[in-house]
């Protein structure tokens, strides 16, 4: 085992070594001393999780304000989770704006500036541009903390990957393939396959390792399996507190394989003729949830500590059948105030949001420290638009959610002055997240309602 054990300490790198495997471990008490500062100062995680094609912005938006404000219909499967949660209304996507002569695009522009504040270039070249540095948030915060972590940041996704070629008339399909940007020119591309979110976790250093480990997994062998015996060793070394984090782990990485297996053995099986990515569900809560689950466990084991998540693509054409929307996404958001396309529009918008409160429900029954992964997360979960029948930037639909590890006072609903540009909101979380910055994409200020307690 690569674990060095020295009275009861762990390295907060520890991992265990089989077969063919390498795994990482939770964050354990162990790891840290009670007697130091980096044991009182719980670890910061950032997310950032984008839905597409705007919102139903009326079943979206609290009807009051403050810390005794009612959920709204699209909102109420996330009112278990009051206290960990900050609804913005007044929020502007400005950058996304068309400029005379660029003509349409406002989907490609929509998604491009929410996590970076800034404008895109028109194009289906390979010169793809963004203003400025081009760094989105998220980026500006794993450069900093990724020097923890194995893994810098991590990108997620429910739809395909594509970079290559035009997705909305004249701009680029990288615009719409991914929400992170490590630079002005170089998009951070999704992975929307559990198998390979799950490799990516827990691959093994090298390829010889790799091949053995992927021989293995096709036999529907578990990782635990190989590393059993080191896991049998560890645990009795534990304290009863460490003991059950790490139970409850192993518990989510066999579940999650489990999950991953049985949905290429139904691939397979069900669907020999149409060739679908193996390791995807075929619904897609199934899929969400196992995608939000691994999100959860890359907290949890601090591979990372920075995660994006695109839910579909802007103009996704996804169809939600199983909650009675049979028609493709994006037809859908241009519902021309039409109530029952309105009603359908929100049906989406809320199915999205349950998923979310899945995650948020993962999060909050993993402890960490001295309270919960929910606690000392911050998650952005909005969209680049609002009333997307006319593609309208501005009164943006978003949400924070998490205590921040304290730097998060949850439980409001903040109407910010009208226009307040989105990055605002992103300097605000850059800051709490350990990141001395004075100014990001088109910010004015800082949103200061979100200051801790």
């Amino acid at each position: 085992m690569s674990a060095i054990i020295t009275k009861m300490r762990l390295s907060r790198r520890a991992v265990l070594r089989g077969l063919g495997a390498t795994m990482a471990l939770p964050v354990l008490d162990a790891m840290t001393s009670a007697f130091t500062a980096a044991a009182q100062t719980p670890l910061r995680r950032l997310g950032a999780i984008y839905v597409p094609n705007g919102m139903n912005i009326w079943n979206w938006t609290p009807k009051t304000e403050g810390s005794g404000f009612e959920f709204s219909p699209i909102l109420k499967p996330l009112e278990p989770f009051r206290k960990n949660l900050v609804v913005l209304s007044g929020l502007a996507n400005k950058e996304a704006d068309g400029r005379v002569g660029e003509g349409t695009g406002d989907h490609s522009r929509a998604q491009t500036a929410y996590l970076t504040g800034v404008h895109a270039k028109k194009t289906e070249g390979a010169d793809i541009h963004l203003e400025g540095t081009g760094v989105s948030m998220d980026q500006i915060v794993a450069r900093e903390l990724g020097r923890e972590t194995q893994l810098s940041s991590l990108e997620l996704g429910l739809e395909s990957n594509d970079l290559a070629g035009g997705c909305e008339d004249g701009y680029s399909c990288a615009y719409t393939g991914t929400i992170a940007w490590r630079s002005a020119t170089t998009p951070l591309p999704i992975e929307a396959n559990p198998r390979a979110v799950f490799e990516r976790l827990f691959g093994a250093s090298d390829s010889t390792d790799r091949d053995a480990r992927l021989a293995r997994l096709r036999k529907d062998h578990s990782i635990l399996d190989a590393v059993a015996e080191e896991v049998n060793a560890l645990q009795r070394k534990l304290g009863t507190p460490d003991q059950r984090k790490l139970s409850e782990y192993l518990d989510s990485v066999r579940d999650i394989e489990r999950r991953i297996q049985m949905a290429e053995g139904q691939s397979n099986r069900e669907l020999p003729v149409v060739q679908q990515p193996s390791g995807i569900p075929q619904t897609f809560e199934e899929y969400a949830t196992l995608m939000f689950d691994l999100m959860a466990l890359s907290y949890q084991t601090d591979l990372t500590r920075v995660v994006t998540f695109v839910i579909g693509r802007e103009k996704s054409t996804r169809t939600y059948p199983e909650i009675g929307v049979p028609e493709p996404h994006h037809p859908v958001s241009h519902h021309q105030n039409r109530p029952d396309i309105l009603d359908k529009q929100a049906r989406i918008n809320t199915y999205h949001v349950k998923m979310f409160a899945h995650l948020l429900e993962k999060l909050q029954s993993v402890q960490d420290g001295d309270g919960s992964l929910l606690d000392h997360v911050m998650i952005v979960y909005g969209a680049g638009m609002s009333n997307s029948d006319i593609h309208f930037h501005h009164d943006l639909p978003v949400l924070v959610a998490g205590g921040g590890a304290g730097r998060v006072k949850g439980g409001q609903h903040i109407r910010v002055p009208r226009d307040t540009p989105m990055a605002n909101l992103h300097l605000t979380l850059i800051e709490k997240m350990g990141v001395p910055i004075e100014r990001f994409g088109d910010s004015e200020g800082k949103i200061e309602l979100l200051a801790g307690v």
